[in-house]
């Protein structure tokens, strides 16, 4: 090859091409890593988000189903109290009428 040697001035052109392909080689090399590297990063930043969301939704149905107890407890207390005046009210009628 004569860029190896300090008397030859021009390259030739198989030198050239073999120069060209280890170039592109290389920068192709880089540009794969640097996707592979950003793709990584980005695929685990989606699972960790994906991990919050399932976490969140199993925090929002424990949440959902605490409010339903608290809802059936409420219900059951409002019958109650309602039975309780109903009873008051039927008891003042009858002193009202004694």
């Amino acid at each position: 090859m004569p860029e190896f040697s300090k008397a030859c001035v021009d390259m030739s052109n198989a030198s050239s091409a073999y120069l060209g392909i280890v170039a592109g080689a290389i920068i192709g090399g880089i540009v794969s890593w640097w996707v592979y590297n950003r793709q990584k990063k980005t695929s685990n930043s989606q699972d960790y988000i994906l991990h919050r969301i399932e976490e969140l939704e199993e925090s929002h149905d424990v949440i959902l189903k605490k409010l339903a107890n608290f809802d059936d407890v409420h219900e059951a207390s409002i019958n109650a109290i309602s039975e309780l005046n109903r009873k008051l009210d039927s008891l003042l009628d009858k002193n009202d009428k004694s």
